[in-house]
């Protein structure tokens, strides 16, 4: 498809999705929510590919909504919702690795956006935030909660109730993303960490992507359980069986992904 508010591109095993609304810092409007959408769809039917990354420029990977959008809704309309709500849902259900590649600003439902994917890597100068608070509002797309879930209750309300930015080494301390990149190495080592992970077996990616993510959502008992079963479950593929004869024969494995 040809998209206006983004950029939808294959490197090999991987799909890149860049937002492309540098006039307004990418700021996240229904249109882009759509397009989105249905770029994470495209890929998620692809075969041919093994994760997903969602970036945007050296400036901002998402400054935050698109507030002239917003600014003269009613209840019932943010009630509602748009195309925003159908990302969300949409990210939820993607069974494939989505990384975010954030490089610049991340605010408000650009930083969430950030955590709905699967983990964040950070350029040096990545700076995050919920400044919802400036704007007379609170967070309504998981600022208040995938945050606290993920750096604790104390920072998320620091966060929240001040509208301070964190910087990426304060991100990467506190947990909210996964390591930092040099600025200059930022988009190749985000490629080169993507192909990584999508070179492994497929199914084995999304039985580890469905384990982590019920352990956000479960108890410890029921989350081993539910480990316990789709460990027991990854025997009956093909790919447990090549992955254990190649260890055992000291060979690189040939995934066939069921």
């Amino acid at each position: 498809m040809t998209y206006k508010t983004i950029i939808a591109e294959i490197d090999e095993t991987i799909g890149l999705i860049t937002l492309n609304r540098p006039q307004v810092l990418n700021a996240l409007s229904n249109q882009l929510g759509g397009e989105l959408t249905q770029a994470l769809s495209d890929f998620e039917n692809n075969h041919a590919l093994g994760a997903i990354v969602i970036t945007g420029n050296e400036k901002a990977f998402a400054a935050g909504a698109d507030i002239a959008e917003m600014k003269d809704q009613s209840y019932i309309d943010a009630y509602q919702g748009g195309a925003t709500c159908n990302l969300e849902d949409a990210l939820s259900k993607c069974r494939k690795p989505v990384i975010a590649a954030v490089s610049g600003y991340a605010l408000g439902g650009g930083c969430e956006l950030a955590m709905m994917c699967d983990f964040i890597i950070a350029s040096e100068s990545a700076k995050f935030g919920q400044p919802e608070i400036n704007l007379g509002i609170l967070p309504g797309w998981g600022g208040t909660q995938r945050l606290t879930r993920l750096i604790g209750k104390s920072k998320a309300m620091d966060m929240c109730l001040t509208g301070r930015m964190m910087d990426a080494a304060e991100a990467e301390r506190c947990g909210l993303v996964s390591r930092v990149v040099e600025k200059d190495k930022f988009m190749d080592q985000v490629i080169s960490i993507a192909k990584l992970v999508a070179s492994k077996s497929l199914p084995a990616l999304m039985m580890n992507k469905e384990c982590i993510n019920q352990a956000m959502e479960t108890s410890l008992h029921d989350g081993l359980l539910f480990e316990r079963r789709q460990f027991q479950a990854a025997f009956a593929t093909a790919d447990q069986k090549e992955g254990m004869a190649a260890f055992v024969e000291k060979r690189k494995p040939h995934w066939m992904h069921r």
